[in-house]
């Protein structure tokens, strides 16, 4: 028995009745996000109005709901998209990213806040907590942590000095390309790219450009614009500073580690509530005394909470001693979690919440 084949023609127009639908349920939901920005100027609500906990759950519901054939990662990014335009209409959101344009730091940007935010570069990771506190932008994303090389030192100690607080955090998988107008490899004799970049390609540069000179510099984006106009240089990048400077990408992938990726937190000035998939960061100093540590992070065990990540920092306040940056699962308002840090408070020297946040949707 063979089976009825349905007629492109009745196809075709089946799809420009949905798509008919569907634009008239996205404009429905925009004037409603309309509405809510005035309800909330009319209830006295000032600064932004984007709020990280209500994202988190909105979009982990559309996981929960999806029965496919699309992917939950292609259904979060659709409704991401209608989500940041929704609130462009609401009130404009300003991000600082570290620049210049077409960083990894601004693809993290856009796969977090959508395409409609107004993402702002500057110059450094310093520069990005600066205009943060300021108020001249809601939010910013820095890179804290890399899945082949490890911490961002630099990010942590900032952390430790500003008053902002962690509002959330996103993964990139992070694709590094050479980029470069050379027709061949053995025309290049320098190559530029972020520190990170350089190490996580050490390896295949060894093979494959072993005499050529190696130039660290602020972005990868910032690689990809210093070699745009010369054929004996090339840059370690990803595709959208490729395609920002227009620069051919010579070769893909050519970090040493599959699945190489970065984790990026958002600050500001919120403090996101319970969700339920939450994380909490925070930052402890101990003394120097013989099972300090241990005595610290016994209430995390007694309280039954996971703790995620430990690193060690210099305070910068003596000699030799240490600060420890510590992540866990839970919300700082979630009952295990109070219970733990209220112990903890009174084991330590220093304790500092950095931020409570929903974890990273896909």
């Amino acid at each position: 028995m063979t089976s009825v084949i349905t007629p492109l023609s009745q196809l075709r127009d089946t799809i420009d009745a949905l798509d008919t639908q569907i634009l008239t349920l996205i404009n429905q939901r925009a004037q409603c996000a309309v509405e809510v920005a005035k309800t909330k100027l009319a209830e006295g609500e000032q600064g932004t109005f984007y709020r990280p906990d209500r994202e988190a759950l909105v979009l982990r519901r559309i996981q929960e709901l999806n029965q496919g054939p699309l992917a939950d990662t292609t259904v979060v990014r659709f409704f991401r998209e209608i989500m940041s335009a929704c609130l462009a209409l609401e009130k404009p959101l300003e991000v600082a990213f570290l620049g210049p344009e077409g960083t990894f730091t601004q693809q993290a940007a856009f796969k977090h806040f959508g395409h409609a935010v107004n993402t702002v570069p500057v110059t450094t990771i310093s520069d990005i907590f600066n205009v943060v506190e300021k108020g001249e932008c809601q939010f910013g994303i820095v890179p804290v942590e890399n899945s082949t090389e490890g911490v961002i030192n630099f990010t942590l100690d900032r952390l430790l000095s500003s008053h902002l607080k962690i509002c959330g955090e996103v993964e990139i998988r992070v694709e590094q390309n050479l980029l470069g107008l050379a027709t061949s490899l053995t025309e290049i004799s320098a190559v530029y790219s972020h520190q990170q970049s350089l190490a996580q390609c050490r390896q295949w540069l060894d093979v494959h450009l072993p005499n050529a000179q190696r130039f660290a510099v602020n972005s990868n984006a910032e690689a990809a614009r210093l070699v745009a106009n010369d054929k004996s240089l090339a840059a370690i990048a990803g595709t959208l500073a490729a395609q920002t400077y227009a620069v051919p990408i010579m070769q893909k992938n050519i970090e040493d580690i599959a699945n190489n990726t970065t984790r990026f937190i958002i600050i500001g000035q919120q403090r996101p509530i319970s969700t339920g998939k939450d994380k909490t960061s925070l930052v402890i100093s101990t003394g120097n005394k013989p099972g300090a540590l241990h005595c610290a992070l016994a209430p995390f065990a007694e309280c039954n909470v996971d703790m995620v990540s430990i690193e060690s920092r210099p305070s910068q306040q003596g000699l030799w001693d240490y600060v420890f940056f510590i992540d866990i699962h839970g919300h700082q308002d979630d009952a295990r979690v109070a219970q733990a840090l209220a112990s903890l408070a009174d084991k330590v020297t220093m304790l500092k919440v950095l931020g409570s946040y929903p974890r990273a949707v896909i």
